[in-house]
């Protein structure tokens, strides 16, 4: 019975350093190398947009290019680890494309002269390899600049303007940007 109860407890014990411990993937979002950061927009009636994306380092990259960290016409996550996600509370349109109120993680397609937004419908996902076709809710083009400077940390933000709510990503010396309206 002493060695039934010695081995149990030495179970119980392995069970929690395994726990505590973190293996896998990281449970402190806090000491990633690509910290965990929110945008949000305020809208009208106290309605809220709210992005959650992990902000990867340039850290002397080249980052969008053909052979780049963030390599043209292929899916990445809008940042690291996670997907990055997209909760709204209003209902949105977005180049003619319905965004019911909800929450919804986002991809873009990045080229030189344009990306892609992807809109999609499955949330909770690592990020890549992206395989969500089926659940995406919409694709639309965004429109690319070139900064002035370049952008160290990839960063999301939001503006309001032209009657609606611009979603900005910048990184290195690239701003992709697109505008959401709120649905009357």
């Amino acid at each position: 019975m002493r060695k039934m109860i010695g081995l149990c407890s030495t179970l119980v014990l392995a069970i929690a350093v395994i726990a505590s411990s973190g293996l896998g993937r990281q449970t402190d979002k806090s000491k990633r190398p690509s910290p965990q950061e929110t945008a949000q927009c305020s809208m009208s009636g106290g309605k809220t947009i709210t992005t959650v994306y992990s902000s990867p380092r340039m850290k002397g990259r080249k980052i969008f290019a053909p052979d780049g960290l963030v390599p043209f016409g292929k899916v990445w996550r809008a940042g690291a680890n996670e997907a990055t996600t997209f909760a709204t509370t209003a209902d949105l349109t977005v180049e003619g494309k319905d965004v019911p109120a909800g929450s919804y993680t986002l991809f873009v397609v990045p080229n030189a002269d344009k990306w892609t937004l992807i809109i999609n419908k499955k949330t909770g996902e690592w990020g890549i390899p992206y395989k969500y076709q089926s659940d995406e809710l919409a694709r639309v083009d965004m429109q690319v600049s070139k900064l002035p400077s370049p952008v160290e940390d990839f960063t999301i933000s939001y503006e309001q303007s032209r009657g609606g709510y611009t979603l900005n990503m910048e990184w290195e010396t690239t701003r992709a940007s697109v505008t959401f309206h709120e649905k009357m």
